[in-house]
């Protein structure tokens, strides 16, 4: 770490020198122009840059099928905005899953194709994308994907288990742009002011989100089983629906505690929230005492169930804390 005594120049201006490396190794010099981001108490400070788009090249012989979606998918998290995607000849089941990659990404289209080559590009602008906007619609997919889900269980309801499944990659969509925002930010300060929020807001939502994507993730694992069970007799079938909803409430009470601006009715938000993750352990005992009798293959089914939604709740346990700790007083 070095320091710098602040200087007073003219009567009223404050000056202090830069680092000699720190300013060769970004271009930095005599008449160049810096930027300043005051955040609370501390005041960052960047060289300007040129608004260029970020490009970025990947081979991908070899990939296909889930690796090449996943290659596609952490290329555009971590910030490329032009992405070309490069091989030897590029077959036809890359390319239908390059169109399938981007399609479950925010923004992302396939600007050019070559027999070696596909390259794809962000067309929106960051400041465009509301991080707010996302975990909040992350927060309705997620919660309704679920109650769905158990619905879908309890009424012996194939369509809507179907439909639930296919909703998980709205979730997805959402998190892997909430993902790219918060990447941005940690590497460009102007990022967060373009978005309106600081970068402790970003974080704690970025690890909210995550949070909300394993919901939706747990929601779909449940329309799966439900795909393939009968409804449940009505005594499991009640447990069930009372653990579902005992999950829920906890989630809604811990989003409404992210989101609340006064920190002391986040806290209290927060802290019944957590207190109510207990309830859930005793709900869970509850249904498994109750479907331990059924025949094996579906009681294995429902405990898995059981499991999700307790998973579930453990997720909205998770927000809470984040809750909790940006509702804290700052030091």
């Amino acid at each position: 770490m070095e320091t710098r005594k602040v200087q007073v120049t003219g009567g009223s201006t404050y000056t202090v020198s830069l680092p000699k490396e720190w300013a060769t190794e970004n271009g930095v010099s005599g008449g160049s122009v810096v930027e300043f981001h005051p955040e609370e108490d501390s005041l960052l400070l960047t060289p300007r840059r040129d608004e260029e788009k970020v490009e970025g090249s990947l081979d991908i012989t070899g990939l296909e099928g889930d690796q090449l979606m996943r290659a596609v998918v952490t290329m555009y998290v971590s910030g490329f905005d032009i992405i070309t995607l490069e091989t030897a000849r590029v077959s036809a089941a890359q390319r239908r899953t390059i169109r399938e990659a981007t399609q479950g990404l925010v923004g992302l289209e396939v600007i050019g194709e070559t027999s070696e080559r596909v390259q794809l590009q962000d067309l929106l602008d960051s400041s465009e994308l509301s991080m707010h906007n996302a975990i909040t619609r992350m927060r309705l997919v997620s919660t309704t994907m679920l109650g769905d889900a158990v619905t879908a269980l309890l009424e012996d309801d194939d369509d809507l288990a179907a439909d639930v499944v296919q909703r998980d990659d709205d979730v997805d969509r959402l998190w892997s742009m909430v993902s790219r925002v918060f990447r941005s930010v940690l590497r460009d300060p102007s990022a967060a002011a373009d978005i309106g929020l600081d970068r402790e807001t970003c974080f704690d939502y970025h690890s909210s989100a995550r949070q909300l994507e394993r919901v939706g993730d747990h929601a779909a694992k449940i329309a799966t089983h439900a795909g393939t069970l009968g409804a449940p007799p009505d005594d499991a079938a009640e447990a069930i629906e009372a653990l579902h909803t005992e999950a829920t409430e906890i989630i809604e009470m811990a989003m409404d505690a992210l989101l609340e601006e006064d920190s002391d009715r986040a806290t209290r938000l927060a802290n019944d929230a957590r207190q109510r993750i207990t309830e859930i352990d005793e709900l869970a005992r509850r249904v498994d005492d109750r479907i331990r009798e059924l025949e094996p293959q579906q009681a294995q089914l429902l405990g898995l169930i059981v499991d999700s939604l307790s998973r579930s709740a453990d997720y909205g346990g998770n927000i809470a804390e984040t809750a909790l700790q940006k509702a804290a007083p700052k030091p």
